[in-house]
Order: C-alpha cells, then structure tokens, then sequence
C-alpha cells in the first residue's frame, strides 16, 4: 500500500501519478485510509471535508465496499463538506446527497458525526453557523477532499467571485454570478490550514486546465486552485496518466 513517492512540484503542492484511471482511483482510496489510521492513533477521530463530482464518487464507491470498507473504523468518522450547492438532501444535485448514495450511508457512522451543509435556505445564516462549528472544532481537519474545475474552481470558489478574497471565516456563502447561483463553501483559510489536502484530477478533459494551473504565473483570480496549499500544509495533486500528459515531468 502507498508505495509511491510524491513528486515535488514546488514549494506549495506534490504530485502523484499512479498510473491510470483505475490505479489512481485504487491509490486514493488507499491513501483515504492512511490518513484515516493517522488521525485515529494521533487524537481518536478523523474529521475530513468531503468533495462532490464524478471522482470523488468512485472513490466513495471504493471506499464503502469491500475489502476497504473494513478497514476504515467508521465510528470514528467525521464528515464535513469542502461545499455544497443551493439544493435539498434529496436532490442529486446536492453534494451531500451524492457521498451519503455513493455509500456513507450505509456505514456506521454516528448521525451526530454527520455535518451536511444546509445550503437550500438561509444560506447566509447557515454558512455561519457552518463557519462556528469548524472553528468551535479547536483544530484543522485532517483531510480537505478536493477537485478542480475545466475552469480552474475548486470547492466552490469559482474565478473572480468574492470568496475569493475572504480571511477570516472558515465557512461561507459565496454567489456565482455565471451560474446565477449561492453556494456554500470552505475558504482557503479552512483548506489551507487542514493537516492534509488532496486535489483530485483525472481524465484527459483535465489535463488543459491542470496544466495551465501547475505551470502558468500565479493568478487565483483567473484559476483559483492555484491558491490550494502552502509552505506549510502542501497540497498533494492525485492525477492520472491522462490528466498528467501535457506536463513537463523531467523537471
């Protein structure tokens, strides 16, 4: 297990590229579950901010079915969102709705554990709450689950949006003015102060914007993922092959 070594990329994020799809999927989740055991030896939980989108499922989908399902203590658990759309806990739209089906549900997990993001109403006043209860936390998360937009957006920090530019809450409601929508989401000051951050980005239709995004002067207005990690807390890229293919990797 995790017997690959992160490629440094610069002083702020590392890189691993598992291979293809399926490895880079299989190697998440078993780095999922590294992390898991650290925090539990460590303090005797493991709080980690969950992400939407179609890797993030498969993992999900891995993780809550054999053989990894009985290697995670599940009791354990923690689970916050990185963001959340304007939409019910029914709605497939929902982030929530989609790791709870994709198999969380079904895990033993204390309901009390479980911190869904109640973006469908009042989302200015939820989002504050939401900030209260992660800084009533006392201490970073564990892990901050990630992916990245064909637009550069991470959680739901999309360019030139005015969450952009928050620093003193770990929570907000930030308006997408090109989708004509609120969202919930994480700030950088919660991501970048988790113990460890993990970006997700796999398959060929990212490999433009991941490469304009690693490689391009620094511009988090334009591309936000750009402002994921520090000298600090880097962040670790989890790509595949496809995704990797227009980088220069004999740096």
């Amino acid at each position: 297990m995790l017997k690959i070594t992160p490629r440094p990329w610069d002083e702020r994020r590392d890189l691993i590229i598992p291979g293809d799809y399926i490895a880079t999927i299989t190697f998440a989740a078993e780095h999922f579950i590294t992390l898991v055991h650290q925090a539990v030896n460590q303090h005797g939980a493991f709080f980690v901010a969950l992400s939407g989108g179609s890797t993030p499922k498969a993992l999900y989908e891995r993780l809550t079915a054999p053989p990894y399902d009985k290697q995670i203590p599940w009791e354990k658990m923690h689970l916050f969102w990185s963001d959340e759309r304007s939409a019910p806990p029914t709605d497939p739209e929902s982030n929530y709705h989609m790791a709870m089906q994709a198999g969380f549900a079904k895990m033993p997990i204390p309901k009390s554990q479980i911190h869904r993001m109640v973006a469908e109403e009042s989302i200015q006043e939820n989002a504050s709450a939401y900030d209260t209860l992660l800084k009533n936390l006392n201490r970073p998360l564990d892990l901050v689950m990630l992916g990245m937009g064909e637009d550069g957006h991470t959680a739901s920090l999309f360019p030139h949006t005015k969450g952009l530019h928050s620093k003193d809450r770990l929570a907000i409601a930030n308006h997408i003015p090109e989708k004509d929508t609120w969202r919930m989401t994480m700030t950088f000051s919660c991501i970048n102060q988790a113990k460890n951050i993990a970006v997700y980005a796999l398959g060929a239709a990212k490999k433009y914007t991941l490469a304009k995004v690693l490689t391009s002067p620094l511009q988090y207005e334009e591309l936000p993922s750009q402002n994921v990690g520090t000298k600090d807390h880097k962040a670790l890229w989890i790509i595949d092959e496809a995704a990797a293919s227009l980088l220069n990797l004999s740096q």
